[in-house]
């Protein structure tokens, strides 16, 4: 994949962890297990409706996946989009410094 394909293809992920709630709910939701908005709400300043929108982002962005158990919403993580996230930063960290260091030799002729 190209690294431009690479990009479009992450900033929904991006944008996505762009808030600080929605990174706290990545992280509570990193265990692997299912969790309900309950679970997901508690000890966060928010209403259960806003944690909700913000896991409609997430799940949006490919994030996170919701089942339904009875009446009530599980989410898990999705790990594939983060992954390809974190793959297209390792590439464009790679460039930069390959870039910085061509940059480093030409300054030091």
């Amino acid at each position: 994949m190209s690294n431009a394909s690479a990009a479009i293809e992450s900033a929904p992920v991006f944008s996505a962890l762009g808030d600080t709630t929605r990174l706290e709910l990545v992280s509570r939701l990193s265990d692997g297990k299912q969790h309900s908005i309950v679970q997901l709400a508690d000890g966060l300043d928010l209403t259960r409706q806003g944690i909700t929108k913000h896991l409609h982002v997430l799940e949006q962005a490919g994030m996170v996946s919701c089942t339904r158990v009875g009446r009530e919403s599980r989410f898990t993580i999705r790990p594939d989009p983060i992954a390809r996230a974190r793959d297209y930063l390792t590439r464009a960290s790679a460039q930069w410094d390959e870039a910085i260091e061509r940059l480093r030799a030409a300054v030091e002729e």
